[in-house]
């Protein structure tokens, strides 16, 4: 049983910065795939971030540069290290998990397919 928890959402000022947490737990399988989506006023789901078993990892274009997907793996713990956030940025933000292959690097994690999904956190950035 995989259940995903997200925190860290609010409401921030255009500039500022926020850190999404998602709590997974432990995995028992000997690789995986987590990520990054979210759902803004566009409605449509769209993936954000993206980290594979070998820790590489993979971005939007819309984020390079301003997010970091990070883990602790040992503790189940997987972050979204938001910077210089826009008002483009509002949205629902959901990590998700898949425990079958591909699931080697970042890019193969940022796919729709995803087995397990959190509730989401709310995002709102204000100009």
């Amino acid at each position: 049983q995989v259940r995903l928890v997200e925190s860290g959402g609010g409401s921030i000022q255009a500039g500022g910065s926020l850190k999404l947490v998602c709590d997974y737990g432990r995995i028992p399988y000997s690789g995986y795939c987590m990520g990054w989506f979210r759902q803004g006023t566009r409605n449509e789901r769209e993936a954000v971030a993206g980290i594979g078993a070998d820790g590489s990892t993979s971005y939007a274009d819309s984020v390079k540069g301003r997010f970091t997907i990070s883990r602790n793996s040992d503790q189940g713990i997987l972050y979204l290290q938001m910077n210089n956030l826009e008002p483009d940025d509002t949205a629902t933000y959901y990590c998700a998990a898949r425990f079958r292959p591909p699931f080697l690097g970042g890019g193969d994690c940022m796919s729709l397919n995803m087995d397990y999904w959190g509730k989401g956190t709310r995002v709102t950035i204000s100009s």
